[in-house]
């Protein structure tokens, strides 16, 4: 019991108000040194722990990480946001529903230049909200297609969830084999899991467009069109000018990796590279936005190998604890064998969404589960984007869902948080019916790996 007693704890203390990282290590440190007081637990097995912490940090995969944060920090800077929206409404603003559909897509455009939820979210809410509002848009269409949309992040490649998802399923995939006794080199990439989430990341954006397609013509009072008076020779400029930055940033990032010529942590660099010079270029490189830029990624890149090391310690007790075993008989004891035991790792981590972020659930509950599942015949591709998908949802949902509290932090005092809430109901449910076509047709998120890596 004392492996459940410990996730408990750590559960609770979080609701506290103590910070991730040190409660995950304060945790398991406490349990460690009662542990050994009790003689239930032997201190020798922290000595694992230098080692553990020394592969965090030559960790070369984890490297993408502070480098795509300055990518969607820089692209936060450089107003490129700000002149995609302008576009799309030039393009569809004009037709029922447009300025949604103009949402969506530079909601898209961004998760894939950025990959952070929160950054589109807040950029979002600025920028399109005021514009949908004065429009004649009902709030809660308005609200519900921006926090749906800045959840993208969390599935379009080239996404932080899914960079730290590879890394921590590579050891996962790798537990597995070596516990039926097979000893392969064989791991889960990140660039694996990049291929994999592009076809349903793509299914959920047309899903939402056919939403708000449909309550424009069901309802056009709460989509009304925007006409736009521009001559076609400027709009063509225009959409030039606002869609061939991301489009060439996205295309280095993720054609290098599709290509072959870049593993991710190199397509990072790349993007790192051309975010910067898209900024230079739109004038918005000046000292003040580079010392903001730098200081934002140095937080999240710290904040994030914080609660990665906290994790390591906690998952270091938990397994001195035998909590593996525990978990490997609990799931193999259930009926319905791996279905069931997926069924309820999907619960478990969408209720944990509500109250941890991606970060700590990727570091403590996909090693966890990780290992036992794979085991159990589930493709690791398959099962990563089955989480992130999982968790974008988790993210939308009521009450807690952290996309609902950035927007919220933006939003008018006009606009009530019960709006936002109702706002964001039908796309939650557009996600559970992605959630669910992956479960049914697991080559939605398998078929392109294969065809890009087998040939």
């Amino acid at each position: 019991m004392i492996p459940l007693l410990m996730f408990a704890a750590v559960c609770l203390t979080l609701l506290m108000g103590y910070p991730v990282a040190f409660t995950l290590a304060g945790v398991a440190l406490a349990f460690a040194g009662g542990g050994t007081l009790l003689g239930l637990f032997d201190p020798s097995i922290l000595s694992n722990l230098p080692g553990r912490i020394f592969g965090i940090m030559s960790n070369e995969t984890l490297l993408a990480v502070p480098l795509f944060v300055l990518m969607g920090i820089t692209l936060e800077k450089s107003k490129v946001a700000e002149n995609l929206l302008d576009t799309m409404a030039q393009l569809f603003g004009r037709f029922p529903g447009g300025l949604g559909i103009s949402v969506t897509l530079v909601g898209m455009l961004l998760a894939a230049s950025t990959g952070i939820v929160g950054a589109t979210v807040v950029t979002m809410g600025l920028l399109a909200l005021p514009t949908m509002i004065k429009r004649g848009y009902d709030p809660a269409l308005a609200t519900g297609s921006i926090a749906a949309t800045g959840t993208l992040g969390q599935i379009i490649p080239p996404s932080i969830a899914l960079v730290l998802l590879g890394d921590v399923l590579s050891n996962a995939y790798q537990q597995a084999q070596l516990s039926q006794g097979i000893f392969s080199v064989d791991t889960v990439s990140v660039g694996d899991l990049f291929v994999g989430a592009i076809i349903p990341g793509l299914v959920m954006v047309f899903l939402y467009m056919g939403y708000i397609i449909c309550r424009a013509l069901i309802n056009p009072d709460h989509a009304p069109p925007a006409p736009v008076e521009t001559e076609s020779g400027p709009l063509l400029i225009q959409c030039i000018k606002g869609l061939a930055p991301p489009l060439l940033l996205i295309g280095a990032v993720l054609g290098s990796i599709l290509t072959g010529l870049a593993t991710p942590t190199e397509a990072a660099a790349v993007g790192a590279a051309g975010a910067t010079l898209l900024a230079a270029l739109q004038r918005q490189l000046n000292r003040k936005n580079l010392q903001d830029i730098m200081l934002s990624t140095t937080k999240v890149t710290c904040m994030v190998f914080a609660i990665l090391i906290g994790a390591t310690v906690f998952s270091l007790v938990f397994w001195g604890y035998n909590g593996e075993e525990l978990v490997h008989e609990f799931f193999h004891s259930m009926p319905g064998g791996a279905f069931s035991a997926m069924l309820l790792v999907m619960v478990v981590i969408f209720l944990l969404g509500f109250i941890l972020d991606f970060i700590e659930i990727t570091f403590v509950v996909v090693p966890i589960v990780g290992p036992v599942l794979l085991a159990m015949g589930l493709d690791p591709v398959w099962f990563g984007v089955m989480i992130a998908v999982n968790l974008q949802t988790s993210f939308l949902t009521p009450p807690f869902g952290f996309a609902l509290f950035y927007l919220r932090g933006v939003t008018p005092d006009s606009i009530s948080t019960t709006t936002i809430y109702r706002g964001v109901v039908p796309f939650i449910i557009i996600q559970l019916i992605t959630l669910a076509l992956i479960a049914i047709w697991p080559s939605l998120a398998t078929w392109l790996p294969d065809i890009v890596y087998n040939n």
